[in-house]
């Protein structure tokens, strides 16, 4: 992460050029537009008056020209700074990365199926992005039918969250009334938090929305016996409306970070209820890959130095067992004790009668005589007599 971060410092570097460049820029041609458009005016009236142009005005505009031709070559010359600063942006990609992953990913990684199932990867973390229009180009351009009822999701949560970002919360409301049975099983205090900042957002209209926020009060019946404290302190925040939240001490209550918050939990919990992960499987996948791939180029590394041909086949394995965090353990895995080996589809966990697990292919390697004698305890049974766990 330290390499990225040295690209991040340079790419920072050059947004904060790019800034200045352009305010610097707007200031510069501004002042000069004023200073041309008072001279043309300066022109019109000594042509309606039919008078030789004086000495004084064919110096102002020889100096007009050269004013022009030097803020012309000023911002060139900070232009031309900037593109040296975007060029040592990719030097430090070129430095901190190796380009050649030729060793890590197999040739034919992307071939057929599996280049389908990456290009719909895509297109999901797209729609979950809000980019319908990108999505739908790279549909048209792959060759890729995408259901309708796989779009229709995405369309309507991102149009809720588009109006969160602008402080619209009657379609999240009304979302949240329409699933309340959905949210209550799964213990989601979504509606009660966007009533909440309905009702902060009367508050925040000062003495003349009073009345309208005593109405709406209502709606937190529901959550009185879970939110009882929160509803309190709002209520108890009317007696300073006239004087102004800002000033007394309910003036946390117009927190702009609510806002935030209020778009992190929508999506959290929309997407549980929807069955949708809350981060799409590319940026999971591509996560999980700035992780394992500096730990895979230091094992390429140690195989080519040491020769040792064989030892990574690329075929469903890795060399070793790379950390990912918890953050990217989404189910159980089993790992042959035997063997060694994390279990598959086609080499499952088995548990034997004794209660003992192994994997299908350590079990096939214990039959003996067509008896299978357990590698931890002295039980002997026939192979037929194990079951496969699934985890």
């Amino acid at each position: 992460m330290e390499r990225c971060a040295c690209v991040e410092r340079e790419l920072d570097k050059v947004l904060q050029k790019f800034l200045c460049y352009g305010q610097h820029c707007e200031r510069g041609l501004e002042e000069l537009l004023r200073y041309v458009s008072q001279l043309r005016e300066e022109l019109g009236a000594a042509a309606l008056q039919r008078t030789p142009l004086s000495a004084t005005l064919s110096l102002v505009m020889s100096q007009c020209c050269k004013k022009i031709k030097d803020t012309v070559q000023n911002l060139a010359s900070d232009h031309k700074d900037i593109h040296s600063s975007i060029s040592r942006v990719g030097k430090a990609i070129d430095r901190h990365f190796d380009a050649d992953l030729c060793g890590i990913v197999p040739a034919m990684v992307w071939e057929s199926q599996e280049k389908q199932i990456l290009v719909l990867a895509i297109i999901e973390h797209l729609y979950q992005q809000g980019m319908l229009g990108v999505a739908e180009e790279l549909c048209q351009e792959s060759t890729v039918n995408v259901d309708v009822d796989f779009k229709k999701p995405f369309l309507e949560l991102n149009s809720i969250l588009e109006a969160l970002h602008k402080q619209d919360l009657e379609p999240a409301l009304s979302w949240a009334v329409f699933h309340r049975q959905q949210l209550a099983e799964m213990n989601s205090n979504l509606e009660f938090r966007l009533h909440r900042l309905y009702f902060i957002r009367l508050l925040a209209g000062g003495s003349g929305k009073e009345l309208e926020a005593l109405s709406y009060a209502r709606h937190f019946q529901p959550f009185a016996h879970l939110h009882q404290q929160e509803i309190q302190v709002m209520m108890g925040s009317l007696v300073y409306l006239r004087l102004g939240l800002k000033n007394s001490p309910y003036r946390h209550l117009l927190d702009e970070s609510q806002w935030t918050e209020i778009c992190e939990i929508f999506t959290r919990d929309a997407c549980a209820l929807l069955g949708l992960s809350v981060e799409s499987p590319l940026s999971v996948s591509f996560a999980a890959g700035c992780v394992a791939l500096p730990v895979l180029m230091n094992i390429k590394a140690v195989i080519e130095q040491r020769q040792c041909t064989g030892v990574w086949s690329h075929k469903d394995e890795l060399p070793i067992e790379i950390e990912l965090g918890m953050k990217c353990w989404y189910h159980s895995v089993f790992a042959c004790p035997i063997l060694r080996q994390q279990t598959t589809d086609s080499n499952p966990p088995i548990k034997l009668i004794c209660g003992h697990v192994i994997s299908r292919d350590a079990l096939n390697k214990l039959i003996n005589g067509g008896k299978l004698k357990c590698p931890y305890c002295p039980m002997e049974q026939s192979p037929a007599d194990g079951k496969r766990l699934i985890f």
